[in-house]
């Protein structure tokens, strides 16, 4: 090993090990190293002992400008993707949440969907003078959020609203050809080298009118914030779709309807209240009582399951909505988050009622309301199944 390379190891492990007496590495850090070093320092300190109430060799100390210097020196030294994970470790293990509730704060931290759910959770305590620079970070979000989401969504699901309406009897013109010829290929004739068109595959026709019912059910306890703020989106890009009838309705032990917020999804972030109790049962029967066309309506029910409510009657709503002809689904986590805390013997009792419940990033939504909505089995992925 050459000897640049060596020095380059060193310096490598003394960053990862913090300079502690016992580190061992006897490399030296300086200029950029040493300020990265630093940063570093102040968040992490002794390897994790912040909140233990033992020394620490740094810190961040609880002043605002000392914690905007941080955050400044750390997007200068990472990429975004480090600078958020710093972000949510500061507020997670020095207690810093009270800090964002200062516009000049707001203004100096890297904006993600974490971020955004910490400050859902500060929304009744937040100032009015902090009120209008928070929901400008949460407008930056949900904008950059919708670019890069609601494409594919609208594409995806026009798609399988056109399949859904196709009709068994069409007129010449509605025939899709393509799906006609596919159906009816064991009625193949070798000998006159033709196919007998036993069933007509069309396309539905074109209309304005509604198509689909869905109704998003979503969870609001604190665990559940970047759900929270995924779901929103989608559902303000749901409610853009004139197929589709979109309802929003968020709880937990009491339950509300956001649905005439839905043109912003930041008026609905702004509208739930993150933290309190789950009452699954209550929010399912609200959600009940709305359905028109059970034929034609998919229910999402995002929840990590921790009911506080009567179990039973949670139980006997989503059997009898699925006997109606709901589609039911039950997303554990709507997040790229991996995979969720969840109560097992409730997703479980879903499971053999047809409904297992699944984790669920975003990029995969999209097919999963696709699926619904032409009721074919949910692609539901093999690693975050939980039946």
């Amino acid at each position: 090993m050459t000897a640049d390379r060596t020095e380059e190891r060193l310096r490598r492990w003394r960053l990862v090990l913090g300079g502690e007496a016992a580190e061992g590495t006897g490399h030296s850090l300086a200029g950029q190293d040493a300020a990265m070093d630093a940063a570093l320092a102040a968040l992490y300190g002794k390897r994790g002992q912040a909140q233990s109430g033992m020394d620490r060799s740094a810190g961040l100390g609880a002043s605002a400008p000392s914690v905007a210097r941080w955050l400044g020196d750390i997007r200068t030294y990472f990429p975004s993707s480090v600078v958020q994970v710093m972000q949510r470790d500061a507020i997670d293990r020095l207690g810093l949440s009270a800090l964002l509730l200062e516009p000049e704060m707001l203004e100096a931290v890297e904006a993600d969907v974490h971020l955004v759910g910490t400050l859902l959770s500060l929304n009744k305590a937040m100032p009015e003078t902090t009120k209008e620079t928070a929901r400008a970070v949460v407008r930056k979000v949900v904008e950059d959020l919708e670019k890069r989401l609601a494409t594919r969504t609208r594409a995806t699901l026009t798609g399988a609203l056109d399949r859904s309406a196709r009709i068994s009897r069409p007129r010449h013109r509605d025939i899709d050809w393509d799906r006609t010829i596919r159906a009816n290929l064991k009625n193949y004739l070798p000998e006159y080298r033709t196919i007998v068109p036993e069933r007509l595959v069309g396309y539905g026709r074109a209309s304005q009118s509604v198509k689909k019912d869905v109704v998003l059910c979503i969870d609001q306890s604190g665990s559940m914030a970047a759900s929270v703020v995924y779901a929103s989106v989608f559902g303000a890009v749901l409610a853009s779709m004139r197929s589709i009838a979109t309802r929003l309705v968020v709880f937990d032990t009491a339950v509300v309807d956001l649905t005439d917020q839905l043109e912003d999804p930041v008026d609905v972030l702004f509208g739930t209240q993150l933290g309190g109790g789950t009452d699954i049962n209550r929010a399912l029967a609200y959600c009940q009582s709305q359905i028109t066309r059970p034929a034609d309506t998919v229910v999402v029910l995002i929840s990590d399951l921790y009911e506080g409510g009567i179990r039973d009657e949670m139980l006997k709503r989503v059997a009898a909505m699925r006997a109606a002809g709901v589609q039911f689904v039950a997303l554990l986590a709507l997040s790229d988050e991996g995979a969720p805390a969840y109560d097992r013997r409730h997703a479980a009792d879903l499971a053999a009622l047809g409904a297992p419940a699944f984790a669920c990033t975003p990029d995969l939504f999209p097919e999963v309301m696709a699926a619904a909505i032409e009721k074919r089995p949910l692609p539901i992925p093999d690693m975050v199944t939980h039946q």
